[in-house]
């Protein structure tokens, strides 16, 4: 089963969440719906950013602890690397 890790931000340079799925279009619904209470609501984080695709969940669980532990800027760069203008690259997924 395939799994992707996902960065989501309240608007560019805002508060970033990073976050793994098996199943990224429901779960970037669930976030921009407010389906999932914490973090991403309270800080209203629901702009797909970046996204990564892995053959394994254990693979992408352990993409997404060592993406949690990088700096910041580190992150940004990943970020703007694939996707300078920060668009919401939850445009081209499927509902």
């Amino acid at each position: 089963m395939s799994a992707r890790v996902y960065i989501l931000a309240s608007d560019r340079n805002g508060t970033l969440y990073i976050g793994v799925t098996s199943d990224l279009p429901r779960r970037v619904f669930e976030h921009q719906n407010g389906l999932i209470g914490g973090f991403t609501k309270t800080y209203d984080v629901k702009r797909l950013v970046y996204a990564e695709e892995h053959e394994r969940i254990d693979e992408a669980i352990a993409r997404e602890k060592q993406l949690k532990n990088w700096k910041r800027a580190w992150k940004i760069d990943l970020i703007e690397n694939s996707n300078p203008d920060w668009r919401d690259l939850s445009e081209t997924l499927l509902f």
